[in-house]
């Protein structure tokens, strides 16, 4: 069950990828002649208006084929009324920029989704202790719930950071043990950790992590629902850059590059832990395949965005036989960076 879900999942994303292609390509005028969920082989077809309507049979991706625009061969062209070809640089950028955008605008509408049913909400309750951390010289105990720093009511976890701020400064706090109050002092002390990267980080602590078995879901309003939407939206397009940036330039290990497979592996197992979970890994998802997309890469829309941009800018098309060439060897790249993501997830699944 948890793999159909894993594969619902992925293929709803690629759908909606395609889908905002398609709605940008009509609104221009454009014939789309094929949308696909999946490559290869057609395994069912349905014609729908004008458009074939597929699922093909490998269903790692997908495509929409419009009129006079093949990226297996870019020397196919038509100029009639109704083709990809005929529209503006400008308009062809819209229609290239449609299709991220609709991740980016799922992963918005998934993230209100869950501020509405709830975000889950670590409480102030310690359940891990760092050794010789100043946490433990203090006297916390593991379940002790934090309720107040220097005079300030704390209830979840992110508050201890706020009221804590980065320095070494002293201060007093009150724990919930055991339906008693105890009153400690302590003072952070600078420790080493690891950033969301798996990089080491120095940061003033008290050596304490919350426990993932006290949570609250926290229904939000709808302007607050809003903001959380958008912040998650711009939070997960930053750390999606900044791992793409670690990557190229080596801070990441390669053997940390994922594909489809691990994808659908690590959904399956997020499917298991409810629906809430389910929806924000689906929305980090989405928005991967947003940015990925925008990548310069000839044979992703970022790619046709470069060309259509230098068509814009210099008033004359990018010429046929570079962008040939160039188109080749960004699906030699992609080909490579797919395999790659294979290999590393049979790695990981074979342990």
């Amino acid at each position: 069950m948890g793999i159909f879900i894993a594969l619902l999942v992925f293929s709803f994303l690629i759908f909606f990828h395609e889908l905002g292609h398609f709605l940008a390509a009509r609104y221009f005028g454009v014939h789309v002649e094929v949308f696909s969920i999946g490559f290869g082989k057609r395994v069912l077809t349905k014609k729908f208006g004008a458009t074939q309507w597929s699922l093909s049979l490998i269903p790692l991706g997908g495509y929409v084929r419009m009129k006079g625009q093949d990226d297996a061969n870019p020397e196919l062209k038509s100029y009639d009324s109704d083709s990809y070809n005929s529209k503006t640089p400008f308009e062809r950028i819209v229609i290239s920029f449609a299709g991220p955008f609709a991740n980016f605008l799922l992963a918005f509408i998934l993230y209100l989704m869950v501020s509405i049913i709830g975000v889950p909400t670590p409480l102030a309750n310690v359940g891990k202790l760092m050794d010789k951390s100043p946490a433990l010289d203090a006297g916390i105990q593991l379940e002790d719930s934090i309720t107040n720093i220097d005079g300030r009511p704390i209830k979840y976890w992110n508050e201890i950071g706020e009221s804590l701020g980065q320095n070494d400064q002293e201060h007093q706090i009150t724990i919930l043990r055991d339906k008693q109050y105890i009153d400690l002092s302590i003072t952070p002390k600078l420790l080493e950790t690891h950033n969301v990267f798996g990089e080491d980080d120095k940061r003033y602590l008290l050596g304490i992590s919350p426990n993932p078995n006290k949570i609250e879901h926290i229904p939000y309003n709808l302007e607050d629902g809003l903001r959380f939407a958008y912040e998650q939206t711009q939070y997960a397009s930053l750390y999606i850059v900044k791992s793409l940036q670690k990557l190229l330039s080596g801070l990441i290990p390669l053997e940390n590059l994922g594909g489809a497979v691990g994808i659908v592996n690590t959904t399956s197992k997020v499917s298991q832990m409810g629906w809430i979970a389910l929806l924000m890994f689906t929305a980090l998802i989405s928005v991967n395949l947003g940015v990925i997309n925008l990548l310069p890469i000839p044979a992703l829309d970022g790619g046709h965005i470069l060309f259509h941009l230098y068509e814009l800018l210099t008033k004359k098309p990018a010429n046929e036989e570079i962008m040939l060439k160039l188109t080749l060897l960004g699906w030699g790249i992609l080909l490579s960076l797919m395999l790659l993501g294979l290999y590393n997830d049979i790695n990981r699944l074979l342990g």
